[in-house]
């Protein structure tokens, strides 16, 4: 068409069509999401919370937003209904009506009237305050509504998110906390007596103030994705809860050693009264082996054997005092003290009594060891060597009379064995043979 206005060339009739066709369905599509957003589960919690914190701001920006998206609605649709009138005046439009209806679709033909507050709180298309009223085009319109749209889902979506996810975990985790409460206290952990006692009070106040902190303010639990342009892009940000159901683990961790403790401590404690026990009687052999040693070797250091452990069986009476009264978050930690201890003690007193009788060792091995010499020497037929027989009863004298010098008496010993393998390492004649013979023993 040749005419044109302000909008520019008049529009024919099948522009027109098509025009009315693309807005009818931009209409429907808007209207649709309205109501959804209208009848949103987490719109109307949002209208019926006492609201705090960054979320109280917001939803009043949105419902500002959301007042004025209707306003533009109810403006949209005026228009669309007045196009649509002129359009069907008449089946062959006349140029007065193109151009009226080119203006309508065309240009800035709608003008928005809203409330003062609606349009100070919602931002203006330009990012500049609001105004009382608004001249748009119809495609401006729809493009300011799908602006106003996705903001004030954005909001919703993220606080029903929230809403969703956080409030329920912890009323499971605050069910747990009650059940781990009454089992820690029917084992003794409590608050101010035990540590796992005071964590449960500071578990509990945490999530009683989170949980009222997510129900008024839950936008401040929620962390929007980087880059993402979707409305409700992003997920509730559960760091607190985390840390606190892994604290709770952790006491619960605590208490099943306590429980533990209380199944088996009767066991436990029998069995580090057996510990000690044997621990006092090899202290009590390693006493009276001192006194055989000192009577028994002379000129050597015998170490001197320590007294019971009174510190480890006032602390077993400890123990299985605790057991009687049900202390058993007190008794847990002595136990796994005291098995420690007790093992330490009980190899404490075997070394003791292996230092004593050192002497006595020697001394047996060098009588072992002059015996074996001696009877190597009998079957090779030199037993009555009057020399050898005269070293060996003098190491032998030295060996077995009290106190023995082991210094001198492994000298006595050497100077046999020594002999011994001279004797036996030569030729000699053996007795109605009638050529030497050749004995030679094995090296010392």
């Amino acid at each position: 068409m040749g005419d044109t206005g302000p909008t520019g060339p008049v529009m024919d009739r099948d522009e027109v069509d098509r025009a009315l066709a693309r807005l009818g369905a931009e209409h429907e599509a808007v209207e649709t999401s309205l109501l959804a957003l209208q009848d949103h589960a987490g719109r109307r919690l949002l209208e019926g919370a006492e609201l705090t914190g960054v979320t109280v701001e917001r939803w009043s920006a949105a419902e500002a937003s959301i007042t004025l998206l209707w306003s533009y609605f109810d403006a949209y649709t005026g228009a669309l209904r007045t196009a649509r009138e002129i359009r069907s005046r008449r089946r062959w439009s006349s140029r007065e009506d193109l151009a009226e209806l080119t203006e309508l679709l065309r240009g800035e033909a709608v003008t928005v009237a809203g409330s003062a507050a609606a349009l100070a709180q919602a931002p203006a298309p330009d990012g500049g305050p609001g105004r009382l009223s608004e001249r748009y085009s119809l495609a401006t319109l729809v493009e300011r509504m799908n602006q106003l749209y996705a903001t004030s889902l954005d909001m919703v979506v993220a606080a029903d998110a929230v809403w969703s996810a956080l409030p329920a975990r912890i009323d499971l985790l605050a069910a747990e906390l009650q059940r781990t409460r009454k089992l820690a206290h029917s084992v003794g952990v409590r608050p101010g007596e035990h540590p796992s006692g005071d964590d449960l009070e500071r578990i509990t106040r945490t999530l009683t103030r989170l949980r009222e902190r997510v129900v008024s303010d839950p936008l401040a639990f929620w962390l929007p994705t980087e880059g993402s342009s979707a409305p409700g892009g992003g997920r509730p940000d559960t760091t607190v809860y985390d840390r606190e159901a892994r604290a709770l683990e952790e006491v619960r961790r605590e208490i099943d050693a306590v429980l533990a403790v209380r199944q088996d401590a009767e066991q436990r404690i029998v069995r580090l009264r057996d510990v000690l026990s044997r621990a006092d009687r090899t202290l009590a052999e390693a006493r009276t082996a001192r006194g055989e040693v000192l009577a028994k070797i002379a000129a050597t250091e015998v170490p001197v054997v320590g007294g019971p452990p009174i510190v480890l069986q006032e602390q077993l009476a400890a123990a299985a005092e605790y057991r009687r009264h049900a202390q058993w978050h007190r008794l847990s930690p002595l136990l796994e003290s005291l098995e420690e201890k007790a093992e330490d003690e009980l190899l404490r007193a075997r070394e003791s009594l292996t230092a004593v009788t050192a002497p006595l060792a020697v001394r047996a091995e060098l009588r072992g060891r002059l015996d074996a010499y001696k009877a190597k020497v009998a079957r090779l037929g030199f037993a009555e060597d009057p020399e050898l027989a005269e070293k060996y009863e003098k190491a032998r004298r030295m060996l077995w009379s009290a106190p023995c010098d082991l210094r001198v008496a492994e000298q006595a010993v050497l100077r046999y064995q020594h002999a011994a393998a001279e004797t036996l390492g030569s030729p000699r004649r053996v007795p109605g043979q009638g050529g030497p013979v050749d004995r030679t023993g094995p090296g010392v």
